[in-house]
């Protein structure tokens, strides 16, 4: 995902939900209602949350250090995840206890025209914001479902504004409904159940992105199409003649690590190895530009070594290796 595509979907989030939420609390302030004050605390939410996205972005694009030698781009990430649980606590758990508060201590809504109107110009500029998000991401997309989209996505901000929009358009709905009802019964319980609603709402999506950049968090490889790339431009048939296992990583959402193991022939001399591996290293930058840190370990091709893959002693994470004696 190109930063620009996603910057213009942030922008246009944050500022569709400041106007929205300006709007909301003087609804709230003259209607009494907790539907239209959970929904204003949400559109507020959703602003600091474009702000996190902007502002971690922004740190990404920081230099490598000799701390940092892979360069900040996982930030974008951490940030990403504090966006779920930003949305988690001030959105889900505050509208959840003013719904309660409101079902168990319900009033009649009063001036019921400053909550509808506003709700419907939050509802067109939502949708503004929302068809902006759809339309960065259709040339993202490839042909993906909205869930595969999602789900596969390795840069965090277009998930997260078309998350948040859709989220904040089935809430204004809900608070809508909520209103509504509130005004034909002359029951102000059901503005409270609204509230509910839209808190357990919120609380969704907040689990859903924060089990998706949870999984970035923890370091994604490449998708299926890039992997099947970089082993078609690995191998050329001559000196490299096969991929004995290979391993990648995203160190951010645009910079790909590649590490494998590839085999040569055991008549190749040092220099034509190590031209070999220049080679193949071009190839794989020229087929996948965002493999930028590439690793390759020369070895003679053995059918039963190769077939054992990767050693999970050597795996962060695997077995630990024990001294010997031990048991």
């Amino acid at each position: 995902m190109s930063a620009s595509g996603g910057n213009r979907a942030i922008v246009a989030a944050l500022l569709a939900n400041l106007s929205i939420a300006a709007a909301k609390f003087v609804a709230f302030l003259f209607s009494g209602s907790s539907s239209m004050l959970a929904e204003s605390v949400h559109s507020v939410a959703d602003s600091g949350n474009q702000g996190l996205l902007l502002l971690g972005g922004k740190r990404a694009q920081r230099e490598a250090t000799p701390q940092h030698p892979f360069g900040y781009g996982r930030e974008r990430y951490v940030y990403a995840f504090l966006v779920s649980i930003v949305l988690f606590s001030v959105g889900g758990m505050f509208a959840l206890y003013e719904g309660y508060e409101k079902v168990a201590h319900p009033h009649e809504l009063e001036h019921w025209y400053w909550p509808v109107g506003v709700l419907v110009f939050a509802i067109i500029a939502e949708g503004f914001s929302f068809r902006t998000a759809i339309k960065e991401s259709n040339g993202l997309r490839k042909g993906a479902s909205w869930p595969e989209f999602i789900r596969r996505a390795k840069a965090p901000e277009l998930p997260i504004v078309l998350l948040e929009d859709f989220g904040a358009l089935v809430g204004l709905v809900l608070a809508l409904g909520g209103v509504g009802l509130a005004l034909l019964t002359g029951n102000g319980v059901w503005d409270g159940v609204g509230t509910l609603c839209i808190g357990v709402l919120l609380i969704l999506i907040a689990l859903v992105l924060a089990a998706e950049t949870k999984s970035l968090l923890l370091g994604e490889a490449a998708g299926p199409e890039a992997v099947q790339q970089i082993e078609k431009a690995l191998v050329d048939g001559d000196t490299v003649t096969g991929i004995i296992h290979m391993r990648t990583l995203h160190l951010g959402p645009e910079e790909l690590l590649v590490a494998a193991k590839i085999a040569v022939r055991h008549d190749e001399t040092a220099a034509e190895v190590a031209a070999a591996i220049d080679a193949a290293e071009a190839r794989i930058r020229e087929a996948v530009p965002i493999a930028r840190v590439i690793y390759l370990e020369p070895d003679i091709y053995r059918a039963s070594e190769a077939a054992k893959g990767p050693d999970p002693e050597a795996t962060p994470g695997g077995p630990a290796q024990q001294a010997p004696g031990a048991h």
